[in-house]
């Protein structure tokens, strides 16, 4: 029959794909707002704290970049959380997933405890061993111990927002998330130029307004989880017994996209020294471009997560061309958003330039080098869809070694190069990104279609 006829690579018909769609729409609606939650809230640091002074901006962005990679390490290491959670939703067996939660919040507790005492302890170090100039890297010293003691915070809030996205309710974390975005405002616009009587503190009063609202949401995040009618039936109050397989592939999930995240987080943080390097009006330059960019990034990591819930239902209930289907939707929308930003981006550079600094200088710094950020807005899209959307059904590896090899081996190297040595300064880092970002986005599809419907 016509209305049943499936598009290659896509067995189920047309309802059954128009029906998964709107379960993916559904699903990465709330996920994307909390997630752009996120970066909203480094939107309004980065531009309460640029409009005060370009170089707090500068001391902020160095500051944050320690600890972002930190922290998406422990947050790779909770993927477990979400996946276990969405594979168990879809084998029909809900009450195994406080056990999972539990187990997660056990785990990112001590994870976010290590990373802040890393920071605290090893991170001035760092960057005054990196190079900068020892002003810089004083200031952006005081911001990052700041930011290092709220991480804790934040591990725990994702586990549980986590394991609400592998349930398929995302939309309480969204609602917390913005919450928090009221609070870090308010806060952000009394510490940063000392408003009402108080002291103007620059980026490390945005480095407290961080650690002030992530707490909150952590406390938000639990209450919400233990008041649900169905806590004592999944198992939440129950201490969970021990089970060595399940927990063995809850750590394996994590690991891998821990790895990943590193090496991504670390190569994009690691720009920042790069950038430094070059002048401080490079580190505000990169700020700004690295911002737009992450902004724009949180549709498709949402997108990736509900993608992600998707593929792990299929794979717990052994529907290979669920599986399969699954992706190739997840990869279709992620697709026609990275096109529509790439536009966006290439209408109004000078718009959205100026939106981030008063700087004439670091305006026309950055205005001609976003035009060039557009090129890889799609394939980066694509490509964290993807590599979640292959954790989700077991392949857990093969992105790990993607993202090594793209962004450990090639990018970080070749920005140093291209800023440096060949004098391309600004211009040279973002020509970097977008050959690993091309690399990443072709070797993770070739694995997808590699796999087609496999699945063990």
């Amino acid at each position: 029959m016509a209305n049943e006829a499936a598009a290659p690579g896509l067995s189920g018909g047309r309802n059954t794909i128009a029906h998964e769609t709107s379960e993916l729409l559904k699903l990465a609606g709330p996920v994307v707002m909390s997630r752009l939650g996120i970066m909203a809230m480094g939107l309004t640091d980065t531009l309460v704290v640029g409009r005060f002074s370009a170089q707090q901006l500068g001391f902020h962005a160095l500051g944050w970049a320690p600890t972002v990679v930190v922290l998406m390490v422990a947050l790779g290491l909770l993927m477990g959380v979400q996946v276990m959670t969405a594979r168990a939703v879809g084998r029909g067996a809900p009450e195994e997933t406080g056990a999972i939660l539990r187990r997660g919040l056990v785990y990112a507790f001590w994870l976010g405890l290590a990373g802040a005492a890393i920071c605290v302890l090893g991170g001035p170090a760092f960057l005054h061993a990196s190079g900068l100039e020892p002003n810089l890297a004083d200031g952006a010293s005081r911001v990052m111990v700041i930011f290092a003691l709220s991480l804790p915070a934040s591990t725990l809030s994702v586990a549980g927002s986590s394991w609400m996205e592998g349930h398929g309710r995302p939309a309480p974390a969204m609602f917390i998330m913005w919450i928090a975005n009221i609070i870090n405002l308010a806060l952000v616009l009394l510490l940063v130029p000392g408003s009402l009587g108080l002291p103007a503190l620059g980026a490390m009063g945005a480095a407290w307004a961080t650690f002030a609202t992530r707490w909150i949401m952590a406390i938000l995040t639990l209450l919400y989880i233990a008041r649900l009618p169905q806590a004592r039936e999944w198992g939440l109050f129950s201490k969970p017994k021990p089970d060595a397989v399940i927990e063995r592939e809850q750590r394996r999930v994590g690991y891998g996209s821990a790895a990943s995240n590193f090496f991504e987080v670390a190569s994009f943080a690691g720009m920042n020294i790069v950038a430094g390097w070059v002048g401080a009006l490079t580190v505000a330059g990169y700020s700004i471009i690295l911002s737009v960019v992450s902004v724009a990034f949180m549709v498709p990591l949402g997108l990736a997560t509900a993608t992600a819930v998707l593929v792990g239902r299929a794979y717990g209930a052994r529907d290979g061309a669920g599986v399969e289907r699954a992706i190739y939707i997840g990869l279709s929308v992620t697709a026609v958003f990275g096109l529509i930003t790439t536009a966006v981006i290439v209408l109004f550079p000078g718009a959205i330039a100026a939106a981030y600094s008063r700087d004439a200088a670091a305006i026309a710094l950055t205005t001609p080098v976003l035009l060039l950020a557009a090129v890889f807005m799609a394939p980066d899209a694509l490509q964290v869809v993807n590599a979640q959307a292959l954790r989700a059904r077991g392949d857990v590896w093969p992105p790990t070694f993607t993202h090594m090899l793209s962004y450990g081996v090639i990018q970080l190297p070749l920005g140093w190069w291209l800023a440096i040595p060949m004098g391309m300064g600004l211009s040279g880092i973002i020509w970097a990104i977008i050959i690993a970002t091309y690399l990443s986005a072709g070797m993770l599809f070739i694995r997808f279609r590699m796999l087609g419907r496999r699945v063990p």
